[in-house]
C-alpha cells in the first residue's frame, strides 16, 4: 500500500494537476509523507514544494479517500489517496520537480494516474468537474 495525500483544488469546473520532470501522467499535486507527519503536514509541505504556495492549515477539509493499482508498480500493490480541499496564498509556479502545470477537465481523464481517474470520475458525479 502506497499512503498519499493530495490537494484537490478546482476552479471553473476544472482542476488543478502537475506533471513532474520526465513523465507523460498528470497528477494531483501533493505526495507521500515524511515519518511522523500528520496528513495536514504532508499536505502543507507537498503543495510548497511542488507549486510554491503556501496552504491556509485552517482552511484544510477532507475530500475524500480513493485507491486504485499503483501506476508504475506490480499489479498488487495499491495507492491509497487521502485528499483534502485547502485556500491558498502565492502565486502558482512549477517547482524543480515538477514540469507542467494544468488545469484538466473531464475530457482529460485518459492523461492522469490511475485512482486520479477514480477521483475524476466522483467529481464529475457530484457536479464539480466539468
Amino acid at each position: 500500500m502506497i499512503d498519499k495525500i493530495a490537494w484537490l483544488h478546482l476552479r471553473d469546473g476544472r482542476i488543478l494537476s502537475t506533471r513532474s520532470q520526465g513523465k507523460s501522467v498528470f497528477y494531483l499535486p501533493g505526495g507521500k509523507r515524511e515519518p511522523g507527519e500528520s496528513d495536514t503536514e504532508t499536505l502543507v509541505r507537498e503543495v510548497r514544494e511542488e507549486l510554491t504556495v503556501e496552504i491556509a492549515p485552517a482552511s484544510i477539509a477532507p475530500a475524500g479517500i480513493f485507491e486504485a493499482r499503483a501506476d508504475g508498480h506490480a499489479s498488487d500493490v495499491v495507492v491509497r489517496m487521502t485528499c483534502y480541499t485547502a485556500e491558498f496564498s502565492g502565486t502558482l509556479a512549477t517547482s524543480s520537480e515538477i514540469e507542467e502545470i494544468a488545469w484538466l477537465g473531464y475530457e482529460d481523464r485518459d492523461r492522469v494516474s490511475a485512482v486520479d481517474k477514480i477521483i475524476f470520475d466522483h467529481l464529475l458525479e457530484t457536479g464539480l468537474l466539468r
